[in-house]
């Protein structure tokens, strides 16, 4: 399990890499539940104040581990039981959750194909830099499946809801270009200069504010779904928040000095 998911934690930024470059970084029952504990402890470990999903290889991550994948489903017409699928509530949605709701910015760094799943995670962060040689594709329909991995929320919010219907009923791989034009890759970048970037963007976030970064984030999830005066008195609620904070203290004392601030984290 180890070996399937690397973790490091250097100043203040938890880097989180995939690590089955031979399948393609294709999730397997070990990976799925190794991602899923390394976004928990980056979550809670208050050291860390930025996270970096990338993987080795020439793949992000292309989904379900299909070869897994089919034995299980006999096992389970053996059984009856149907336990196979209770992956996307044992796994998937906890690492879709701990992206999207952990309280600290996340970078994913596409190197490579993201497809069903790997698309998910990759939609889930905040920011995706993706190197000119990656792809996307949703996968789903095309092994008989629909969305999961959060896709049918994030999606229709990056595309659009019918342009994300289209991606998902006529799955196709989509490039970098593509994906940058319809929202879906933050920015493009060569491939040889992927690892370089992605780093020094999530170094640039794990240095800034972190109180104000968890309260832009619960804001943009909260107002997804509610309305205006909803919104707007969320954003008080979290403008004190991040108002109360030491490094809105810190931010303003260095404006005034017109020096560059050094943000604490707190």
């Amino acid at each position: 399990m180890a070996d399937s998911v690397l973790y490091d934690v250097t100043d203040g930024l938890a880097t989180i890499t995939l690590n089955r470059p031979d399948a393609m970084n294709a999730l397997n029952i070990d990976a799925k539940v190794a991602l899923r504990e390394r976004l928990r402890e980056a979550a809670a470990d208050s050291a860390v104040r930025a996270v970096l999903l990338t993987a080795t290889g020439r793949a992000f991550c292309v989904g379900q581990d299909l070869k897994e994948h089919i034995g299980l489903l006999a096992a389970d017409r053996e059984s009856g039981d149907g336990a196979t699928m209770s992956t996307v509530r044992e796994h998937y949605n906890p690492i879709v959750t701990a992206i999207a709701g952990m309280a600290k910015p996340v970078v994913a760094g596409v190197n490579g194909v993201a497809a069903g799943a790997g698309f998910g995670f990759a939609l889930a962060a905040d920011h995706r830099i993706v190197a000119d040689s990656a792809s996307f594709n949703t996968s789903f329909a095309g092994v008989a499946l629909t969305a999961d991995s959060g896709v049918s929320w994030t999606l229709p919010r990056v595309v659009g809801p019918g342009r994300a219907a289209d991606l998902l009923l006529f799955p196709r791989s989509i490039d970098a270009e593509q994906a940058y034009a319809l929202g879906i890759a933050s920015e493009v970048v060569p491939a040889a200069e992927l690892a370089d970037r992605a780093a020094a963007v999530a170094r640039k976030l794990a240095a800034g504010p972190t109180v104000a970064y968890a309260a832009l984030k619960e804001s943009l999830a909260f107002g997804a779904g509610h309305t205006l005066d909803e919104a707007l008195a969320k954003e008080e609620e979290l403008q004190a928040r991040a108002g109360a904070s030491e490094d809105h203290r810190i931010a303003v004392e260095a404006f005034v000095k017109k020096e560059k601030p050094v943000y604490l984290g707190r």
